[in-house]
């Protein structure tokens, strides 16, 4: 188990794209909502969107800890995970523009990575294992002895994470470690300063975790539960996660607390698949709901750092976002949990890249 406590092809004019000190300068400065797409394969581009600093309140209320425990939120309450997100939010500053994947990387883009670079993924190498859906499950069996529906499997991976039905290139890739994302970036950003198409001073790289709270939080001011506001019911059809979605070949939904309608998908949906309603005021698709994203930071139990937070050893990357499984109340923008390891995948597991200045985690 997890451990729970375009960009554009240049036409007549060449635009420079530098980073210095806290801002982006170049002779057409980016603004909100401009996008660069970098192309992967003939037909497969990843789309990233410009996100100017700007500050945000990291963290979440005592009032929404209450509710994502509560009958509507349907978190385990008497744990101590709603913790990790801070006793209060605090403000927090991101002092210089990036740009951040539309949506999460997605199994065609993968794809078209492992193909041109043979990169063998964590789960994939000799004694690998990622936490699949075991199909034989039907419940907790909460009165006895609880069982719970992942384990860990060798022979599964980002190919095949057992879902039971094919996986399609615009679902977003799943059973990928915090190394194999770093990996992607990496291939990523040699295939794209390669092609010229690279703005001098950026390099594709997982979002720090505060980046990734900004970006999803969509321009908010205020310490909102989700980043369309407080009210679970305005989330419907914006983001997937469990609701009243059958599993495959049964009458049965996911258990425990769940959204009051159907999203289509008890399992990934579609990257983008909920469109301009999808998008939070950054233009981003999917930052609640779908997989769980890993970012740069090594996880520390008593809040997100404004700051890349590192250690020399035992890494444990941060995941954020929450996953098609999860209940509302573990799919906030608050929400962080830290991973076992920087090799462990999961089928609620993706990432998202960001593009901008480099950040060294040594």
């Amino acid at each position: 188990m997890k451990f729970y406590m375009m960009i554009r092809p240049l036409m007549t004019c060449i635009v420079i794209v530098l980073c210095t000190g806290n801002h982006f300068t170049d002779a057409q400065e980016p603004q909100k909502g401009d996008s660069l797409k970098a192309v992967l394969a003939s037909g497969v581009e990843l789309e990233t969107v410009f996100i100017p600093p700007g500050d945000f309140m990291m963290g979440s209320t005592p009032a929404e800890k209450l509710w994502a425990t509560g009958i509507e939120g349907g978190a385990q309450a008497g744990t101590i995970r709603e913790s990790y997100e801070g006793e209060t939010p605090r403000r927090v500053s991101v002092k210089q523009g990036f740009y951040m994947g539309r949506t999460e990387v997605t199994v065609g883009q993968f794809k078209r990575f492992v193909e041109q670079s043979g990169y063998v993924s964590d789960a994939e190498k000799p004694g690998g294992k990622t936490q699949c859906f075991n199909p034989q499950w039907t419940s907790y069996n909460l009165t006895s002895k609880v069982t719970h529906p992942w384990e860990a499997m060798p022979g599964k991976s980002w190919r095949d994470p057992n879902f039971q039905f094919p996986m399609q290139d615009d679902f977003p890739v799943v059973c990928v470690s915090w190394t194999d994302g770093r990996a992607f970036c990496q291939w990523l950003t040699d295939h794209e300063r390669k092609a010229g198409r690279l703005p001098e001073g950026l390099v594709y790289r997982l979002p720090t975790e505060a980046e990734w709270e900004y970006a999803c939080r969509g321009g908010s001011q205020e310490s909102q539960y989700f980043w369309w506001g407080n009210e679970l019911s305005d989330g419907e059809g914006r983001f997937n996660i469990s609701a009243v979605d059958f599993l495959p070949d049964r009458k049965q939904k996911w258990p425990l607390a769940s959204a009051p309608w159907s999203d289509g998908y008890s399992f990934v949906s579609p990257v983008d698949h909920y469109g301009p309603k999808g998008r939070n005021g950054f233009g981003i698709a999917d930052m609640c709901g779908g997989v769980w994203e890993v970012v740069l930071d090594h996880f520390d139990p008593t809040g997100g750092h404004e700051e890349l937070y590192t250690t020399v050893e035992e890494y444990r990357p941060v995941c954020r976002g929450g996953n098609y499984f999860d209940v509302p109340g573990n799919a906030r923008c608050a929400v962080r949990l830290g991973l076992a390891g920087p090799n462990y995948s999961d089928s609620r597991d993706g990432f998202r890249v960001c593009l901008g200045p480099p950040k060294d985690i040594e």
